[in-house]
């Protein structure tokens, strides 16, 4: 069984350290015992941009950051959780550089999406590029030239920017796409992954007059193969979609597990206008099989996530409060997934940061109901704005997909590997956290969510008004 219901570390798999044996050193020494629930590295493959989101190959490890048998090790350790970005690959990929050469003649050619899989005529009308989820300017596609016949292709391409992709979207209906996904879910499940992460599977289904984000029920096909795929190589799925917390439900009804996206804004309205209402309310109906989290790669998540769960003036109230500190915002480009001229889809800062550096709040906000914790939680820290500055790729999707500087926040682990002291030497609140999520009861089968709500330890009365933890105004 892949999933714990215990804390779980997320990190690249430079951030702690600088590589992956650096990383197992770590997790080792100065954080052993801190992650029973696993460690989820994020993408340590070879990659051509977007922070190790446009992936050429499952096969291999970027070098630089080590090879197999380091990730065999850490997965001997603990539960390992891996990516597997099924809606696209690298423009840098074997498979696509064959298909820029040859065209329809390479023996690749059915892993993309010509325009013509869509529409017969290759041309999309006008009102149906309309109701597409954007993610880049205009529309979702770009023009490759065939390097030996000079013709021109159209294929979908979800992420990057007017003129360019680096990730290609690949046909999930197609034999050959679902060959090589195959191939790579069973490689992975030998080097001892246990799970992995099904990343922007919400853009797999392209259908006329349909946004073409999460199209049910066509998703569910998909979703239940490679779900039985993942059983056979003995991995289980997480599905990562930022959507409307609504679709976190559904896919929990379709017996997936879900990640909670809706409590790290909740949990900021909770501390920040010290009202616990809404998150009470709404931990008495979430899915039980779901993975809490605070930090995400991607930042905070906003809308749609939070809507109909926050008012829109309660998001704007958190989202212009960070704004004004510091944090930056990757924005929604389609109009009807947001509200008006309020487009903030998710906020670019570390959590410390977004709780004003506040040792208190921040120590409340970790309470044990928060099993997923990124690199920069672990380590606290708030990040300069220079480096949340240039976080951004340029493709309004890439800025979420935080800096090693950013994760090892004020007070970096990967400094002790540089001689400077270790995380528990330098920092009190290190020492705290480190104190407080080794004790027992941190990982006790019976914490979750409905237990968190009997809970008064930590001073956050969710039948009323939350109060400071120290009883300080």
């Amino acid at each position: 069984m892949g999933f714990r219901n215990q804390v779980q570390l997320i990190t690249y798999p430079d951030s702690l350290g600088g590589d992956l044996k650096a990383l197992h050193r770590l997790l080792s020494t100065h954080l052993a015992g801190l992650f029973p629930g696993g460690v989820h590295i994020l993408p340590f493959f070879p990659s051509s941009a977007d922070r190790g989101f446009a992936p050429m190959t499952y096969l291999e490890v970027e070098p630089a950051f080590g090879d197999w048998a380091h990730i065999r090790r850490i997965a001997a350790d603990y539960p390992l959780v891996a990516d597997l970005m099924v809606n696209h690959i690298s423009r840098q990929s074997r498979y696509f550089q064959d298909f820029a050469r040859r065209g329809r003649g390479s023996e690749y050619a059915d892993l993309f999406i010509t325009l013509d899989k869509i529409w017969p005529d290759g041309h999309p009308p006008a009102e149906d590029v309309a109701e597409i989820f954007l993610r880049k300017p205009e529309h979702p596609f770009s023009d490759i030239i065939i390097q030996e016949t000079g013709e021109t292709e159209r294929l979908w391409t979800s992420f990057g920017v007017r003129d360019w992709s680096e990730q290609i979207d690949l046909d999930v209906h197609s034999a050959a796409t679902r060959e090589l996904l195959t191939e790579f879910l069973v490689h992975l499940g030998r080097q001892g992954i246990k799970i992995v992460r099904l990343d922007a599977v919400g853009y797999v289904i392209k259908k006329p007059g349909t946004s073409c984000f999460f199209v049910e029920p066509e998703i569910y096909d998909f979703m239940d193969w490679i779900r039985g795929v993942a059983a056979s190589a003995d991995i289980e799925i997480l599905p990562e979609v930022h959507a409307h917390y609504s679709i976190q439900f559904r896919l929990a009804a379709h017996g997936f597990w879900v990640y909670d996206f809706v409590l790290p804004m909740l949990i900021l309205h909770t501390l920040l206008a010290r009202d616990a209402r809404k998150l009470a309310d709404y931990l008495r109906i979430c899915p039980r099989r779901q993975v809490t989290m605070l930090d995400c790669h991607d930042g905070i998540p906003v809308q749609p996530d939070v809507d109909d769960i926050l008012t829109l003036d309660e998001s704007k109230t958190i989202v212009d409060r960070l704004v004004a500190a510091g944090a930056n915002l990757n924005r929604l480009l389609s109009s009807e997934k947001r509200h008006g001229d309020f487009d903030a889809h998710q906020i670019n800062c570390t959590y410390y940061s977004a709780l004003e550096a506040d040792d208190d709040a921040y120590l409340t906000a970790r309470h044990p109901i928060l099993r997923a914790r990124r690199a920069s939680g672990v380590l606290r820290g708030p990040a300069g704005r220079r480096e949340r500055l240039r976080c951004g790729g340029g493709d309004g999707r890439g800025a979420g997909h935080q800096p090693a500087q950013l994760q090892r926040g004020g007070s970096g682990v990967g400094g002790a590997e540089a001689g400077r002291p270790a995380p528990d030497e330098a920092d009190p609140l290190s020492q705290r956290l480190s104190r407080f999520w080794r004790r027992p009861e941190c990982s006790r089968e019976r914490w979750g969510a409905a237990a968190f709500m009997d809970q008064g330890e930590v001073g956050l009365h969710l039948d009323g008004r939350s109060k400071n933890p120290h009883g300080r105004d």
